[in-house]
């Protein structure tokens, strides 16, 4: 199938490792050109040269999203290189802190640096034909999972922004759209230093799953890409669970 994505214009934050690589590589596989940017200046420069030998146009920048006038400068740099953004995915968390410094990073990472992103990328998304969000949740902020802490709030937080912008921005064209992912199996990522330090955890989590396994990065980009596409045309306001079956709700 051709998602028709040849040519567009995607901004990816976390956009070096797991899912956020996942899908900077999958879309420029479709022929997207990538802005990405990560904490790490390694880890960008290792994407940019993987995705710039695609023969795709390529936007990378080492820098911490919750530095909002950076983020922002980088994202006016990165649309004027690539000339224009016609999609915007915010993949980003913050780190489980103990006390108020686990809250403020989860909230500075997940919201603000997703409201951020998105009013920065207003004014390039006023040009595109085909300009759409997406944000990356998670399940554990649909039930409750492993405790009542920041990250989970602050993804169910950013699925609340997600479907109210989303009514926002229609009548612009503009679609929103989120995703929330199960567990997720990445090499060096959470769940591999789960099974390999919590077994009885992991296993315990593994059963809940009907499809009896883990998901994969490239998975949920695929779902990504599919909601960029403007095979996705009509797809707005709504909230992707990909979780092999483990949430038990039944969904309407």
């Amino acid at each position: 199938m051709d998602l028709q994505l040849k040519g567009h214009n995607v901004l990816i934050t976390g956009g070096t490792k797991g899912i956020g690589r996942a899908i900077a590589e999958t879309l420029s596989d479709e022929g997207c050109n990538i802005a990405l940017c990560a904490r790490n200046p390694d880890d960008v420069k290792a994407a940019q040269e993987s995705i710039a030998a695609k023969g795709v146009k390529v936007a990378a920048q080492a820098l911490d999203v919750a530095d909002a006038d950076a983020f922002a400068a980088w994202i006016a740099e990165a649309g004027e290189a690539l000339g224009g953004i016609d999609a915007f995915v915010s993949n980003v968390s913050g780190s489980n802190g103990k006390g108020d410094d686990g809250w403020i990073s989860q909230f500075n990472y997940n919201i603000l640096s997703a409201v951020h992103g998105v009013e920065a990328c207003k004014p390039f998304f006023a040009k595109s034909s085909n300009p759409s969000i997406v944000m990356i949740s998670t399940t554990a902020a649909l039930e409750h999972f492993m405790n009542a802490g920041p990250y989970n709030a602050m993804k169910a937080g950013l699925l609340n922004y997600s479907g109210a912008l989303s009514q926002e921005l229609g009548a612009n064209g503009v679609r929103v759209n989120a995703i929330s992912p199960g567990p997720v199996f990445i090499e060096g990522g959470s769940w591999d230093m789960i099974k390999t330090n919590m077994t009885a955890f992991y296993d315990s989590t593994l059963a809940q799953i009907p499809l009896g396994r883990l998901g994969s990065a490239e998975e949920i980009a695929a779902q990504a890409a599919l909601l960029i596409s403007p095979l996705g045309g009509f797809t707005t306001g709504t909230n992707v669970v990909i979780d092999g079956g483990m949430t038990k709700r039944i969904q309407y």
